[in-house]
């Protein structure tokens, strides 16, 4: 790609004209991390949180932010998302959890940006909910890592290696 989308000839941002192009089946799946203290993945994990439900209330949080993107983010065009799910899974090694979410919609744009907001949203809301125990929690490693349909095709992040 050459030139950037949402710029037009005069330097002004603008939201892209889809009208044209052809309704195809689009998926994207993005991730992201949240790295804590262990006591705190720990307390996380055993439910004891002193705001409840620490990941159920998370993932709740991401498939809502989805479905909030084009409110969020200033050119995106609002979707009728058919799919959204947020997974949440501990990872000990961090020590902290690994969040993955996957967007999925028919229709003439993509839907990298729900994914990926839904990602940024899920580990800002384990980050409200455990900031109590443990303010050195960090947030990071959010990408895209895979996306299908449209006139672009598809892009898998592991064939274009790691970035």
């Amino acid at each position: 790609m050459t030139t950037l989308t949402h710029i037009g000839a005069d330097g002004a941002a603008n939201m892209v004209d889809v009208g044209a192009k052809a309704e195809t089946v689009r998926v994207a799946v993005a991730e992201g991390e949240i790295c804590m203290q262990a006591a705190t993945l720990d307390l996380i994990l055993s439910g004891d949180a002193k705001k409840g439900d620490v990941i159920g209330t998370a993932r709740l949080a991401g498939i809502m932010a989805a479905k909030q993107t084009a409110t969020l983010i200033p050119l995106c065009h609002p979707l009728m998302l058919t799919k959204v799910a947020v997974d949440i899974a501990p990872d000990p090694a961090l020590p902290g959890l690994r969040v993955t979410a996957t967007a999925k919609l028919t229709g003439r744009t993509g839907v990298e940006m729900e994914a990926l907001t839904a990602v940024s949203v899920a580990c800002l809301t384990v980050y409200d909910m455990a900031k109590a125990a443990d303010r050195t929690m960090e947030i990071g490693g959010i990408r895209l890592v895979s996306k299908s349909g449209g006139a672009s095709g598809d892009f898998r992040r592991d064939a274009v290696g790691d970035v």
